[in-house]
């Protein structure tokens, strides 16, 4: 009897213990209600989301056993690499039912030589393993992809350097591999993220002349200027490569590739590595809330699936912006996006992102019309968990890769925990950047005489 009375008290004893320790851990995950009593009523709303970004974490780290970083490295897995003196290409194509690498090395001819291989180990990724001498740097390439009833050329959805031919116009993907790969001036930079002063640029049009501005004309010229006027941080827009010159950027095709419109990948690298140089961090507008609707150049239909990256049904077009949104649901995506969130942080030394539409992530309705007046128009069941999870974790990534990397949130809307850390409740972003007004201030330039504009209406 003594022996189970003591079993009793111990196991009391160990239950009230954990208990304690989980009442411990739910306020630390809601500091963000405890900073504000308004949010208490949304408190299951919060915590729900908080735990959908753990369920998610758990699930594609494989309970925990991997960080979450390591999830985040597709680039090095697929696309074309030049690895032992070979050439690997690999894609995802669950609905592929053959593919072959075309280009100007085999005269743009399926050629069974050039047959990517199906792997049997993983759903929809495919394969192909060529000698170095197969093809050679600066050729350009494609994809000859084949489904049920279909057929179609497509740029790799990993593809690294896309490249328009200035006759035709086509875009192709280009094997890039120099011999001298780019050698950094400054390996390790921490940017200094308060106070932040950002210089707000597009390369194309940051020059003086009149046409098309380069990587190396804005480190020649325009970095100089910056440095003397003082800032300690320059954004820079229109980097992820777009088919379309007018739509500035957002209509993004290759998500991996820097547009080549305004120089080599070595070109951007030596204005990053020439800021840090100077004690400016560079951060980049990313474009994770829709992409181009094009075939041919993007991912509309890549392999006879238009759903393959983007969501099914109505919810598959964006109503206002004429592209496609992503289904942040799939754990592909999410491979996807976060796999690029830390390419352009390893690979170009980026120190962090502007983070484009978050406003159109977060909600069903991408915010089109509705009028945000109180914290009940943020918890109405009208929120994307799914794209608010995608945002929290790339914000997880992102820090984890590098802890003084500035993520800021272009939004308009004021969802709360929005720039809060997660273990608060919150997405995680470093700084929201509100863009209802500066679209205000041009709303007033635009229709408001000097003489009838009233400082009131702010």
């Amino acid at each position: 009897m003594a022996t189970k009375t003591t079993s009793k008290k111990a196991a009391s004893s160990s239950k009230s213990a954990a208990e304690k320790k989980k009442a411990a851990a739910v306020p630390q995950q809601l500091k963000i209600v405890r900073s504000d009593e308004w949010l208490a009523p949304f408190e299951p709303a919060i915590a729900g989301r908080h735990q959908h970004v753990l369920d998610k974490m758990a699930e594609i780290t494989n309970g925990g056993k991997l960080k979450l970083g390591d999830f985040a490295t597709g680039y090095l897995y697929y696309g074309l690499h030049l690895e032992d003196k070979k050439w690997i290409l690999r894609e995802w194509a669950p609905n592929a039912t053959a593919i072959y690498l075309v280009g100007d090395f085999n005269n743009w001819q399926e050629d069974k030589a050039y047959a990517m291989k199906r792997l049997t180990k993983t759903a929809g990724d495919w394969e192909l393993k060529l000698p170095a001498k197969a093809i050679k740097h600066g050729q350009l390439f494609k994809l000859s992809i084949h489904w049920e009833g279909g057929q179609g050329e497509r740029i790799p959805a990993w593809a690294t350097r896309v490249v328009q031919d200035e006759q035709t116009k086509i875009f192709s993907a280009q094997a890039w591999a120099p011999e001298q790969p780019y050698e950094w001036k400054v390996t390790k930079f921490k940017p200094n993220t308060s106070p932040l002063l950002i210089y707000e640029c597009h390369i194309g049009m940051a020059q003086d002349k009149e046409g098309l501005g380069t990587y190396t004309e804005f480190r020649e010229k325009v970095l100089p200027r910056i440095i003397k006027d003082g800032y300690n941080c320059i954004q820079i827009m229109a980097i992820q490569e777009h088919p379309y010159y007018g739509s500035f950027g957002y209509h993004v095709s290759s998500f991996f590739a820097a547009s080549s419109r305004f120089g080599t990948p070595e070109e951007l690298k030596a204005l990053i590595d020439a800021a840090h140089s100077a004690g400016i961090a560079v951060i980049m507008d990313i474009v994770h809330s829709h992409a181009v609707k094009n075939e041919n150049e993007g991912l509309g239909n890549f392999a006879g699936d238009p759903n393959q990256y983007f969501y099914q049904g109505g919810r598959r077009e964006h109503p206002a912006w004429d592209s496609l949104c992503f289904d942040y649901g799939k754990n592909e995506v999410l491979h996807f996006l976060l796999s690029n969130c830390k390419y352009w942080l390893e690979e170009y030394h980026f120190d962090g992102f502007r983070f484009d539409g978050v406003t159109s992530m977060l909600y069903y309705s991408h915010g089109l019309g509705d009028n945000f007046t109180g914290y009940g128009d943020y918890y109405n069941g009208n929120e994307d968990d799914n794209a608010i999870a995608y945002l929290t974790l790339a914000n997880l990534v992102i820090h984890e890769v590098n802890p003084k990397a500035i993520t800021i949130a272009e939004e308009v809307s004021g969802m709360p925990g929005l720039a809060a850390p997660f273990k608060d409740g919150g997405y995680g972003f470093d700084y929201r950047m509100a863009m209802n007004i500066p679209d205000y201030w041009i709303k007033i330039i635009k229709e408001v005489r000097d003489e009838d504009w009233k400082p009131s209406s702010m």
